[in-house]
């Protein structure tokens, strides 16, 4: 992830709750020159590096007035109801059997952690650039994010939130290293499993222990299902979901969700699940919009539209590239009805706590 696309992040988390100001964000982005950068991105795949990050940052947990705020990928806050954990993919292989597999279909995961010995804090799929990605914690130790692909420059061309943004860049030698993070208490491990597959392993806090446990973890021979409490049903023409990613670090206080669906060959929009169980009603949203016989409404600044009505989770679809004038070349966004055609077909579960009821 370039440091493009963690503003981009950081602009959608900033404005969870409210309007985005595309003023302040063009001038951010201008002053900082960064339409070369966004342009060769774009073809290696911008727009679901945005999506990704959620696979390694934990976002959002909801407060008392309902109010969003930041929580970094470091947290793990397990509470008394068991942790999620993806659901196996019956039939497909693992990264063992079939490593050039890995990244290349947004639903599935081809690897999975040994659950009693650790708590999966997240997980996510970005076929853009094939890369797969497991938020982890052992034994009440350090979070740590772990990463494979079946290229390498796919993991060493990627930047690591928290992480300054070239500190791996052209770094990572694939030798069972630990890189030291210059600036940070940061830790990068990375190493070939097996022959076809790359991994990188990153914790924020210095425990080289933390990242030694981690190959014993991984259960390389099986596959399991990238998904969480919302499915998508309905998408625009010529569209598809292109990454997936689920932050459930806080859970069951908190969980947040977010797909990303592209159509060739620059649109991009990003729909995100946000669930807080202390999440109150927002009564200064007013439905203005009809979604299907359902509330809806449209933000002021144009480019966001959400689905009223769902109890402690709020159903957001940005459509619409979020730096006016600094997309790729040839930008075309996708329209209001676009989003509406996702959200109207998205199903939601009726208790996000239990994930054995997702959809």
């Amino acid at each position: 992830m370039t440091d493009l696309d963690q503003r981009i992040v950081s602009v959608l988390r900033e404005h969870a709750e409210g309007e985005t100001d595309t003023g302040r964000l063009l001038r951010r982005s201008r002053a900082l020159g960064r339409r070369r950068q966004v342009r060769r991105r774009v073809t290696a795949g911008t727009a679901l590096a945005l999506v990704g990050v959620l696979g390694f940052t934990g976002v959002v947990r909801a407060d008392v007035g309902g109010l969003a705020e930041r929580m970094p990928w470091t947290a793990a806050t397990p509470e008394v109801a068991p942790p999620p954990v993806p659901p196996l993919a019956d039939g497909v292989p693992g990264a063992l059997q079939r490593p050039d597999l890995v990244g290349t279909d947004p639903q599935v995961l081809h690897l999975g952690v040994d659950t009693t010995r650790a708590r999966y804090l997240g997980w996510s799929v970005h076929s853009s650039n094939a890369v797969e990605s497991i938020r982890l914690s052992a034994d009440g130790g350090q979070p740590v994010l772990l990463e494979v692909s079946p290229v390498a420059k796919a993991l060493d061309d990627t930047s690591i939130e928290g992480f300054p943004v070239q500190a791996v860049s052209g770094r990572l030698k694939f030798d069972g290293g630990v890189l030291r993070v210059a600036g940070t208490d940061g830790l990068v491990k990375s190493w070939q499993p097996f022959p076809g597959l790359y991994a990188r392993a990153a914790t924020l806090r210095g425990d080289v222990a933390a990242l030694d446990r981690v190959a014993g973890l991984v259960r390389w021979d099986e596959a399991r299902r990238c998904t969480g409490p919302v499915r998508l049903t309905t998408l625009p023409a010529n569209a598809a979901v292109t990454a997936c990613a689920v932050d459930a670090a806080a859970f069951p206080k908190s969980l947040t969700v977010q797909l990303t669906v592209a159509r060739a060959p620059s649109s991009t929009m990003w729909l995100r699940l946000i669930y807080g169980a202390e999440m109150g009603e927002d009564k200064g949203r007013a439905s203005n919009r009809d979604l299907g016989g359902r509330p809806g409404f449209r933000y002021p600044n144009g480019n966001r539209l959400e689905l009223l009505g769902l109890p402690k989770v709020r159903l957001t679809v940005d459509f619409a590239w979020p730096f006016p004038g600094e997309g790729p070349p040839g930008q075309v966004n996708f329209t209001e009805a676009d989003a509406a055609t996702v959200l109207t077909g998205a199903k939601v579960a009726a208790d996000l706590t239990r994930p054995q009821t997702w959809p």
